[in-house]
């Protein structure tokens, strides 16, 4: 069997095990054993130093130590429950607009993402404080649950962002550094924020019925008091977030010292709000633990799966296939495509694991920037979040809102909010510039 039949029926079989509902880490593992022992005449030995070399190179990434750091920041915020006072601030502020709760969503979920950077604390989080308010204020359930699924994935994009670490660790090139991801997400990810609040806002001027406001006779506060509830709690926020991007943007820290300092300042703001207890911390500890074990597994996996795939030529066989296409464009429209599709199945670092190796020095051939490329190509796997059937921010949604949210509402939902992000894609290709805008002011070239 040639080497090229051979790792077309690889992929395949992944696709078909993972479809299968067999655990995504385990299918790369034993798919790559098998059709490697396979490809190098069961050499057992041979594939044994392979899977070592791989694995060795990745658990000595200096950059992937802010994995764990991130994760521990988020999951301190996520168990002291910080979000609440800024969620009660601005329902009062916003509430008197038609859809000012979703405005007030769309606003919470950006800080939550420049604070947590990870999808399931932010839709959590909106799953259990405000569904069940717009649900008791008449809000159409399909737009809520949408907004709130769609305004959580804003996690993985806006740093900081635990996907550009893995990304940047997996190139270890300059131009995708995770100084310079971390800068070229922010306008990405405030875009398709602003995307947000303008649908939001738009569709409940046209449909008030969609997103009634709070009723006069509740809107007791003087415009001090809103100002004053604003501030109190948006600036804590506010000073971790350039406690962490301000230390990476200017150079005073790498993104893992700037992590760590992220772990402090997490814990000195849940002190702040009197809710740092030994409970807390040993539910952010575990959790963090739990979360970089699955993560590193399917980096394990994902890096024996790629070697594997590569070694037999499966990279080179993609690479001729679409450097052969005449257009740059649609070259380029194809990768997004399978991206958005294998996003239906497969999670986010398996995507990342399987085709940055084949896809960037495809893109480097066709001219095009690496980390414009790898903006974009953060930018689509937030779609991976919201896809059916494995849309994580569906099932996350699901398990935390009321009952009357059904399935059916959530993913009627998430149609316009997978459009905008769409429409978030095509502005970055007209408008470049988004993504490489404020790394060349921070860090030049």
């Amino acid at each position: 069997m040639s080497p090229a039949v051979l790792a077309i029926l690889m992929f395949i079989t992944l696709i078909i095990a993972i479809a299968s509902g067999h655990p995504l880490a385990v299918c790369l593992v034993v798919i790559s054993a098998v059709f490697g022992l396979i490809d190098n005449g069961w050499n057992f030995a041979g594939l044994m130093d392979l899977f070592a070399n791989n694995n060795w190179g990745l658990m000595m990434n200096y950059t992937l130590v802010a994995v764990p750091l991130f994760i521990y920041m988020a999951q301190i915020l996520d168990k002291s429950q910080v979000s609440e006072g800024l969620f009660d601030a601005l329902y009062i502020v916003l509430g008197g607009l038609r859809g000012g709760l979703g405005l007030a969503i769309v606003v919470v979920c950006t800080v939550l993402a420049a604070t947590t950077g990870i999808v399931g604390a932010s839709v959590t989080a909106m799953g259990l404080m405000a569904a069940p308010v717009l649900l008791r204020r008449g809000y159409n359930k399909e737009l809520a649950s949408g907004l709130i699924c769609a305004g959580g994935t804003l996690g993985i994009l806006i740093p900081p962002s635990i996907m550009s670490v893995v990304y940047a660790g997996l190139t270890g090139i300059k131009e995708t550094s995770v100084g310079n991801m971390f800068a070229g997400q922010i306008l990405p990810g405030l875009v398709l924020s602003l995307l947000y609040f303008g649908y939001v806002g738009i569709r409940c001027h046209l449909r008030p019925q969609d997103g009634p406001p709070i009723p006069v006779a509740e809107r007791t506060h003087t415009l001090g008091q809103k100002v004053k509830m604003t501030v109190k709690n948006l600036v804590p926020p506010s000073i971790l977030i350039f406690a962490v991007m301000g230390t990476i943007l200017f150079g005073i820290a790498t993104a893992t010292e700037a992590a760590a300092v992220g772990c402090v300042g997490a814990m000195v703001l849940a002190a702040s709000y009197r809710r740092l207890n030994l409970k807390v911390i040993e539910g952010a500890c575990l959790a963090t633990v739990k979360t970089t074990a699955m993560v590193m597994f399917l980096f394990v996996g994902g890096k024996l799966f790629s070697a594997v795939f590569l070694g037999m030529g499966g990279g080179s066989l993609v690479s001729d296939t679409l450097l052969a296409i005449p257009n740059r464009w649609v070259v380029f429209s194809i990768m997004m495509a399978i991206v958005f599709v294998l996003g239906m199945f497969i999670d986010w670092a398996a995507i990342l694991l399987i085709t940055v190796p084949i896809f960037v020095p495809i893109a480097v051939e066709l001219g095009f920037d690496p980390l414009w490329f790898a903006v974009v190509m953060c930018v689509n796997l937030q779609t991976s979040f919201l896809t059916p059937p494995f849309g994580y921010a569906l099932f996350y949604l699901k398990g935390t809102a009321p009952p009357e949210y059904t399935l059916g509402d959530i993913y009627r939902g998430i149609v316009p909010f997978v459009g905008l992000q769409v429409v978030g894609l095509v502005l970055m290709c007209v408008f470049p510039a988004m993504a490489t805008w404020l790394p060349a002011v921070f860090f030049g070239g």
